[in-house]
């Protein structure tokens, strides 16, 4: 049975057209993933030639993701996406035609979901209300109803085409891309794990009759009302437990089946960087790339990294592949460690660094001092996406690390 890749892969396999008769036709196209409620999550896609190959890129507002790694074996294509545990396997209906299936791996059941794209449409939404009658740009208080909690939306509008994020205390909903047309905004996006839409009415300075449509997932009511000055609430996830002084102590493998351990001669008298990651993780993915120039421009300063992957399973030959993936795609020169344990595991924390309080979300981003000590943990990384707020992290960042080398201990 042949093996089944990524979209970023299939579309990759594209390149084995001519020159002159290319399998995809060129040029942005439209594509969806079907929910069985009618409310498809809808993404674009461009197809280039260069050098005689088909690439492939994933758009979603800003962002411009290559998809190279794709497989043709006469009119199927498999795809494999470039990070993620995601992949597409699909029939080329024509040159301007393609459909068949996404298939994101789970921890116990994989999720699949119906895929059609075509280049005979180039725009993400239909104007079906005409021009924008409202304006959306500035930030927006949102709350998830069911226990979703509090949100921020960061919006920016030119025309009736629409751009921004979505901030959560547990991360961003990374690059989202749509309209406003009359008064009814949506908002999409894709990559390779988040696949989600957001419509709501727009009434002035409320946002009404909001849903949300993430995957297969039953729909999300949330509702938002325009605040220039909100802020998400200040929360304290994960902290070095009561009477611990802020050493660690760990040793996992590496990539190569190598032990590393924080104790290890690299690591002393160094200002270190411990990323609590994973390879299932948008946000864990925008931080890596951020980390990983960091970490090639700064090492020579006196810091050092390490990314700890709390993966789906506990199989480590399919934790190493898609760490791997991870590691290529962000050309990461730290070691990335397996940890012995799922993400799932609700002693994940005590088996592996029982030193801290319960880890709740990821990224979690720990900080030691020279003297080998936890000087901070942060659960604040906002990716690119989130504009501002991006920036201000990175300035953030920069300044507290300035500080502790600055602390020869």
């Amino acid at each position: 049975m042949l093996k089944a890749l990524s979209i970023f892969s299939l579309l990759g396999l594209l390149s084995y057209g001519t020159k002159a008769d290319p399998v995809l036709q060129q040029g942005r196209w439209r594509a969806a993933l079907h929910r069985e409620d009618g409310n498809n999550i809808i993404f674009n896609l461009d197809v280039e030639q260069q050098k005689g190959k088909t690439i492939l890129y994933v758009v979603n507002g800003l962002e411009r993701v290559p998809v190279k790694d794709v497989n043709r074996v006469n009119d199927s294509l498999f795809i494999d996406m470039p990070v993620f545990e995601s992949s597409f396997k699909l029939k080329i209906i024509s040159k301007d035609s393609i459909a068949g299936t996404w298939i994101k791996r789970g921890s116990v059941k994989d999720l699949e979901m119906p895929f059609t794209a075509t280049a005979k449409q180039a725009y993400r939404f239909a104007a079906v209300n005409g021009n924008a009658a409202v304006n959306v740009e500035g930030k927006w208080k949102i709350d998830f109803m069911k226990g979703g909690g509090p949100a921020i939306g960061n919006f920016a509008q030119k025309g009736n085409v629409v751009t921004g994020s979505i901030l959560t205390n547990s991360g961003d909903y990374r690059f989202l891309a749509g309209t406003v047309t009359g008064d009814l905004l949506q908002l999409s996006t894709f990559d390779g794990v988040h696949a989600m839409l957001f419509t709501a009415k727009v009434k002035g300075k409320e946002l009404s009759e909001a849903k949300m449509f993430s995957s297969k997932a039953p729909v999300q009511e949330w509702s938002a009302l325009k605040d220039p000055n909100v802020l998400l609430p200040s929360e304290t996830l994960t902290r070095i437990k009561d009477g611990q002084d802020g050493t660690l102590d760990f040793t996992f493998v590496d990539l190569d089946g190598k032990q590393v351990s924080i104790k290890d001669e690299r690591f002393k008298g160094k200002v270190v960087v411990i990323q609590l990651m994973g390879s299932w993780c948008p946000n864990c993915m925008d931080e890596t790339a951020f980390m990983s120039a960091y970490y090639d421009k700064n090492k020579q300063r006196g810091v050092e990294m390490i990314g700890l992957a709390y993966e789906y399973t506990t199989d480590l030959a399919r934790s190493k592949a898609s760490l791997s993936k991870f590691k290529k795609r962000f050309d990461v020169h730290y070691p990335l460690l397996i940890t012995p344990v799922t993400v799932s595991d609700p002693q994940r924390t005590e088996k592996t660094l029982p030193q801290l309080t319960g880890i709740k979300v990821f990224p979690t981003t720990l900080i030691l001092d020279r003297s080998g000590k936890v000087a901070e943990i942060t659960t604040d990384f906002f990716g690119p996406g989130t504009g501002e707020y991006y920036t201000k992290f990175k300035e953030e960042f920069e300044k507290k690390i300035d500080k502790l080398l600055k602390n020869k201990g």
